[in-house]
């Protein structure tokens, strides 16, 4: 079991203590994997279900900043030398692939082969809209984005078409990651259980710390046969640290290898690590 934390770049967080700062001292503080979330633009109002809310409500204020993720990542590479630097979960399908293709390998490159990419299909339609981006064939565009990013990571992509992109003959794609970069694809619905199994190297799930639910891990586990690595975002209150401590074997049981979790900024962050670190050594 690895113990990962969601490094803020979203909120007032970024600017008040800094990306580099908080990066530095989450990873000094022993944590193996440093997380970003995602989103490009925010509607005034949310309509779009939630699926990460039993009720389908997104609570938080949409007029917060969101800082890029790729671009937060890039910060936080600069000021690290082992932790992990991955996305929770980057919005796949809103991106020009090649483009994005490109900033992977680059990150990669230059932070000697430690990035992930957590990757979901999206659900938020009014971000969707914003960037003319169709909503509805979400799906097949980030099987295809999957599939045409690892061919420009090799260099030398042989010509791929879809019916959402045509890539010609001869392209050359540099620089090339030092490693092919882990795909983890996010969410609980069928679909994107599938995904996971048939397209990812491994899986990335999420729910809230107050109420962590190892019987549905369990349910998509059964969908999840082959897929090796398995990781879980802990969302919500960085005060339920013993509350995680306590889920952690049952989560390593049920095949969680990975978590990843919010912490307080205003409380110690070493305690929060090693509190978390002790717990997960315990498991097998």
């Amino acid at each position: 079991m690895r113990v990962g934390a969601k490094l803020p770049n979203s909120g007032s967080l970024p600017v008040e203590l800094g990306i580099p700062r908080m990066a530095g001292e989450l990873e000094a503080s022993g944590f193996e994997s440093l997380w970003v979330s995602d989103h490009v633009v925010m509607p005034a109002t949310v309509s779009s279900r939630y699926p990460y809310a039993t009720d389908g409500v997104a609570t938080w204020a949409t007029d917060e900043p969101w800082f890029d993720a790729i671009v937060a990542l890039a910060m936080a590479a600069a000021v690290t030398d082992r932790a992990e630097l991955g996305t929770a979960v980057l919005v796949l399908p809103q991106r020009q692939p090649v483009i994005l293709a490109k900033q992977v390998a680059s990150l990669d490159r230059l932070a000697g082969g430690r990035v992930v990419l957590g990757v979901g299909a999206g659900w938020l339609a009014e971000e969707f809209a914003a960037l003319a981006t169709p909503f509805d064939s979400r799906g097949s565009r980030t099987d295809d984005w999957i599939d045409l990013m690892r061919a420009c990571w090799t260099g030398r992509p042989e010509r791929f078409d879809s019916d959402h992109y045509h890539l010609p003959a001869d392209v050359v794609c540099e620089p090339t990651p030092p490693r092919p970069v882990p795909i983890l694809v996010g969410g609980t619905t069928g679909p994107a259980l599938r995904r996971a199994r048939r397209r990812g190297d491994g899986w990335l799930g999420i729910q809230p710390a107050e109420a962590i639910d190892v019987d549905a891990i369990e349910v998509a586990g059964t969908q999840l046969d082959g897929v090796a690595r398995r990781v879980l975002r802990i969302v919500g209150s960085a005060k339920l640290g013993t509350t995680v401590a306590r889920a952690l074997p049952r989560l390593a049981a049920s095949g969680i290898t990975d978590v990843v979790v919010d912490v307080d900024w205003d409380g110690d962050i070493a305690d929060q690590a090693a509190l978390l670190l002790t717990a997960a050594a315990t498991c097998t």
